[in-house]
């Protein structure tokens, strides 16, 4: 996403209105050769991604697997290092600061992870798993630390004799709610809720989102929710991104996306999405081929050698992120306005001049 984009999408509310903004973010990870280590490449994970999340509102990023949404997650939180960009929590760039500015700011942005069976210690009994954070962060006095736990656990669906209990006593919708009671215990402003659900079994996966949602009405939280479940996204979303091979590529508020997706990878992706009507006649749009490699994308539009509607311009430049309707962005040449079409034009005689053969290109001027 460009400049251009990153004020388009501030431009409806004020700057204190946003508690993440996520600046033209990159994330590469190095290819390294076998014998002599040097890096030969990169596999671009992030590339070039902007977005901005209101106060109190969950925005959902889905997309197929592979496609980067919980290397943005990781990488806004700091778990890893930036290649590029810039993401601003509450108006403070998170890369730029000091590692004890970091701890300090580490109880108001939390993550809960995918897979509750892995993200908990098997060798800490629940009270401590919970608690550990509290402690070390000075959450609450001492004399209040016991009480403090048994609420949140509470709040969480948990009973306070869970406290001497271990993981593996627990099922995984319980496990969920207990790294959901974790993150809650730091008294977070932001979670990054990374595939909460999509290990748990359909009648947990309500429970859970229900929680969240009451969660979040109680303590005005604000979500990052990251998953390829678009029945649970369109639930619990108040705006939604598609990612598709490290770039966003439409961006709106969840019922404008539902009900009038833009981008051809947007219509496929919804496209999947079961109906449960058996009278119901759904045109599934199916995708040809399978998604090309982050460490050597297609030149122009990434999805163009998956796209029933490509036309010559995507295979040679990339489509802008514009606002296509009020409040509705799309990085697509389907959509492009007269100044766009020019400067998409001027790219591809480039790139076509540049792929020319040498002579060949003398002889023409």
């Amino acid at each position: 996403m460009n400049t251009v984009a990153e004020k388009t999408l501030g431009a409806a509310a004020g700057k204190d209105d946003y508690i993440l903004e996520v600046k033209s973010l990159k994330k590469y990870f190095p290819i390294k050769s076998s014998f002599f280590k040097m890096t030969v490449g990169n596999v671009k994970a992030v590339d070039g991604v902007s977005f901005s999340i209101k106060r109190g509102t969950t925005m959902g990023l889905v997309g197929e697997s592979g496609c980067g949404k919980s290397t943005v997650g990781r990488t806004i939180l700091r778990l890893q290092p930036k290649t590029d960009g810039e993401v601003l929590f509450n108006g403070e760039d998170i890369f730029a600061l000091s590692r004890e500015q970091l701890r300090r700011l580490r109880p108001k942005i939390q993550i809960i992870f995918q897979d509750p069976y892995s993200s908990l210690s098997p060798r800490l009994p629940i009270g401590e798993i919970i608690g550990e954070a509290v402690r070390e962060h000075g959450i609450v006095p001492r004399e209040e630390y016991d009480e403090y736990i048994s609420n949140i656990m509470r709040e969480c669906g948990l009973q306070e004799y869970h406290k001497d209990r271990y993981p593996h006593e627990f099922s995984g919708g319980q496990r969920q709610r207990i790294c959901i009671a974790r993150a809650l215990a730091l008294n977070p402003e932001f979670i990054i809720c990374d595939e909460p659900v999509s290990a748990l079994d359909v009648s947990i996966q309500a429970q859970i989102i229900n929680l969240l949602n009451k969660l979040q009405d109680q303590f005005g939280l604000t979500y990052l929710f990251i998953s390829h479940d678009l029945s649970v996204v369109e639930h619990i979303s108040d705006t939604v991104g598609v990612m598709y091979l490290g770039n966003l590529v439409e961006y709106s508020d969840t019922d404008k996306i539902f009900d009038k997706p833009l981008h051809p990878y947007t219509k496929a992706l919804f496209s999947a999405i079961p109906v449960p009507d058996p009278d119901y006649k759904m045109e599934r749009i199916t995708l040809e081929g399978s998604i090309p490699s982050p460490a050597n994308p297609p030149k122009g539009c990434k999805f163009h050698t998956r796209c029933r509607q490509c036309s010559e311009i995507c295979s040679y430049a990339a489509p802008e992120w514009a606002e296509i309707e009020e409040g509705h962005y799309c990085a697509c040449h389907l959509y492009n306005d007269a100044e766009r079409a020019e400067r998409a034009e001027k790219a591809m005689e480039l790139e076509k001049a540049g792929e020319a053969p040498a002579g060949k290109k003398e002889n023409e001027a």
